[in-house]
């Protein structure tokens, strides 16, 4: 039998390795333990602000810190992806992401930034197509009025658009090469400028998104003619798409989407993603971002990684096709 010392010795060797253990193995701070910042390729008060901003909002409730936006325009996104790619890889500074800069990365000889290896998806926030309209005096009817029309006058109808280069821009030349047309194509600086070259007659056709005509929507000056992308938007569930109008291989659909710097731990990811799926399936949520004419959906960081690689080749073949000269 052990005397009372050999026993009070082994407790107070067990305490040892107890203790031992505990400073050699401290204990991990649940993530986030601190604020975490998204930095935003986009100015203040657009659709993009606005719906990050509301997802930032839903996620401190979440988690219990604060999701700080930080505005970083630039173009293509570059001043935005070289910020996040210069902090450290802990899930403490995310980017959102968007279509708009799988648009423009091939107008670049060389792209500045490694997006693809760089940076890591997290998960899909929402889509949003752009809306082809015309105006309610134009005469068109339907898409297929429009399309029937151009080709009857070759290089005699105009559509406008915003920011030569730009999503919008690239749809509409997409369209033009998607329907067999010959079309001239002319960027103005703002939305509302397009809309007044639309109502004078000096283009027959514009091309954007949801949020930027919904209120001459709203009041009938516009008509829409068709969805730019694969499906109807929820915004408008009752415009048929220009695929199912007759413009076949016609998917024009951007998105938005929250991003980490590569090599942040995975169960960070994993913990953003399923937080971001639960505050996007908010039906809450999901009203505020289709009255910006948004679809709310989360994804898997293989769905949103597939998507942004699968666009980059789309709008390559559209920037040649068009004969767009690279940067």
């Amino acid at each position: 039998m052990k005397s009372r010392s050999d026993h009070r010795r082994s407790l107070l060797l067990a305490a040892l390795a107890l203790m031992i253990g505990t400073v050699s193995q401290p204990a991990r701070a649940e993530y986030p333990d601190r604020p975490v910042k998204i930095v935003l390729p986009l100015g203040p008060g657009g659709v993009g602000d606005i719906s990050a901003r509301i997802l930032a909002d839903k996620l401190g409730e979440k988690f219990g810190q604060r999701f700080i936006i930080e505005n970083m325009p630039g173009v293509a996104g570059i001043t935005a992806m070289r910020s996040v790619i210069s902090q450290a890889n802990d899930g403490y500074t995310l980017m959102l992401n968007t279509g708009g800069i799988a648009a423009s990365m091939p107008l670049f000889n060389k792209f500045p930034v490694d997006v693809l290896n760089d940076l890591t998806p997290v998960s899909s926030v929402g889509f949003f197509d752009c809306l082809l309209v015309t105006s309610d005096q134009s005469g068109y009817k339907t898409l297929g009025e429009f399309v029937a029309a151009a080709k009857a006058n070759p290089g005699k109808l105009n559509i406008g658009t915003i920011s030569a280069g730009g999503a919008q821009n690239l749809t509409a030349n997409y369209f033009k090469q998607a329907a067999g047309i010959d079309v001239v194509i002319i960027p103005f600086k703002t939305t509302p400028e397009t809309i007044l070259a639309l109502m004078r007659g000096d283009v027959q056709m514009v091309v954007e998104f949801y949020a930027g005509l919904s209120g001459n929507l709203a009041d009938g000056k516009l008509k829409p003619l068709a969805w730019a992308g694969s499906q109807p938007s929820p915004a408008l569930p009752n415009l048929k798409t220009a695929d199912a109008q007759g413009v076949k291989n016609f998917d024009a659909v951007s998105w938005n989407a929250i991003y980490a710097k590569t090599g942040t731990p995975p169960a960070i990811i994993a913990a953003l993603n399923k937080a971001i799926g639960e505050v996007i399936a908010d039906p809450v949520v999901k009203k505020k971002f289709l009255d910006l004419g948004v679809d709310a959906k989360a994804s898997t960081p293989a769905e949103i990684d597939a998507k942004m690689r699968s666009d980059i080749q789309k709008w390559a073949k559209v920037i040649d096709g068009a004969g767009i000269p690279k940067q």
